[in-house]
């Protein structure tokens, strides 16, 4: 019942796109001889902060992709397990063949689909990026015949995209050589997501199956690699549940510590915890080029596992992130005074406790919870 209602909740996000900001507009291309119209969403808060930068979604097949896609891009930023992107689809509706067209002897883009390689990478995203407030992070998304002409980026030395989202490719003779020898060399973080479903035609189960093997096979640090074959789809729906897994594959580090990960990752870590929680935003900051406050959940998981695994040395140095993230707050104050405690210095701890009541209130953490651990050390030791 759980996961039907979730899914249900998907399935409307992808058709709810009005609280976000979409437009549409036309370009006139040189590269295609012709106007190309396109659809843009821009983030619920685009409008708010005039200095901020989004990652950006490519979207092929936009005429009927662009809304799957925007939904659920607009879904999880809501919910803070992405960042709030732009979305770009481009409509190729009677143009379809012509744009993915490629050589019957190399399967490289020939003719309009050289024209239309060109026009994405030297019309679309300059525009993109001198109208808006584009980031350095883009991804790439497309089904049947586009989900192959996205790949033909990646063949290039200097990739457009970062991430790549491949639903039922219909994988051109070569590419099924071409992308494991290239993703063998890939020296930058990349993520790459390919889906399949057991109702795609033969030829499509059988070269992305074949292509599944080749990567998984690939020991490469810099490629994140995830693939999901699923069982009752159409050709057709396959996408909306596709794009979902994706987003949460693609922007798992961006999400907030779940149970699971607090489970079989931190409580197992043989470094610090602290050091863990600087490294997830550090890779945040690095691969998004967003700045993200730390969440006061993931604050509260790390000092959870702190006092699981009694590591209280580790909280000097989480009290100087909260205080850093959170300064008007107890937090930072409580993990300091916790760290005096645990470690031999309670006259510390209790002053420490004490001077945090003109602090605000956060996460549990109250005036009076401070005022009674001081206290309470105050009897203990007789000061």
């Amino acid at each position: 019942m759980k996961k039907t209602a979730v899914f249900l909740l998907l399935l409307f996000a992808v058709f709810n796109t009005s609280n976000a900001q979409v437009k549409y507009e036309t370009i006139q291309s040189s590269k295609l001889g012709e106007e190309r119209q396109i659809k843009i969403q821009l983030p619920r808060g685009y409008n708010s902060d005039v200095d901020k930068t989004y990652p950006v979604f490519v979207v092929l097949d936009g005429d009927y992709l662009f809304e799957a896609v925007a939904g659920n891009v607009d879904y999880y930023s809501y919910w803070e397990d992405m960042p709030e992107s732009i979305v770009v689809g481009i409509n190729q509706i009677d143009k379809r063949f012509d744009d993915c067209m490629y050589s019957e002897q190399n399967s490289l883009p020939i003719e309009t689909g050289a024209a239309f390689f060109e026009f994405i990478g030297m019309e679309l995203l300059p525009y993109i990026e001198k109208t808006y407030r584009a980031g350095n992070f883009r991804v790439a998304i497309g089904h049947g015949e586009t989900a192959n002409f996205i790949n033909y980026y990646l063949l290039k030395p200097r990739s457009l995209f970062q991430g790549y989202i491949s639903i039922s490719p219909e994988l051109a003779p070569q590419m099924i050589d071409y992308l494991p020898e290239v993703m063998t060399k890939i020296e930058s973080k990349t993520f790459y997501y390919l889906a399949n479903t057991n109702s795609d035609a033969k030829s499509i189960k059988r070269m992305t199956e074949a292509l599944n093997t080749d990567v998984n096979a690939i020991e490469n640090e810099n490629l994140v690699y995830n693939f999901d074959s699923f069982n009752g789809p159409s050709h057709y729906s396959v996408p909306t549940h596709a794009i979902p897994k994706a987003l949460e594959n693609i922007f798992n580090v961006f999400q907030p510590i779940s149970k699971k990960e607090y489970k079989d990752v931190i409580l197992e870590l043989e470094i610090s915890p602290v050091l863990y929680l600087q490294e997830k935003y550090q890779a945040i900051s690095d691969l998004f080029s967003i700045e993200k406050k730390v969440l006061i959940n993931d604050f509260k998981a790390i000092s959870a596992a702190i006092e699981k695994n009694e590591l209280y040395e580790y909280y000097e140095e989480l009290g100087k992130m909260a205080r850093k993230a959170y300064p008007e707050t107890l937090l930072g104050t409580y993990y300091i005074a916790r760290f005096y405690e645990e470690t031999g210095e309670p006259k510390k701890a209790m002053r420490t406790y004490q001077s945090a009541y003109t602090l605000e209130e956060i996460a549990g953490l109250t005036k009076d919870l401070m005022l009674e651990k001081a206290d309470l050390i105050k009897e203990d030791f007789g000061y």
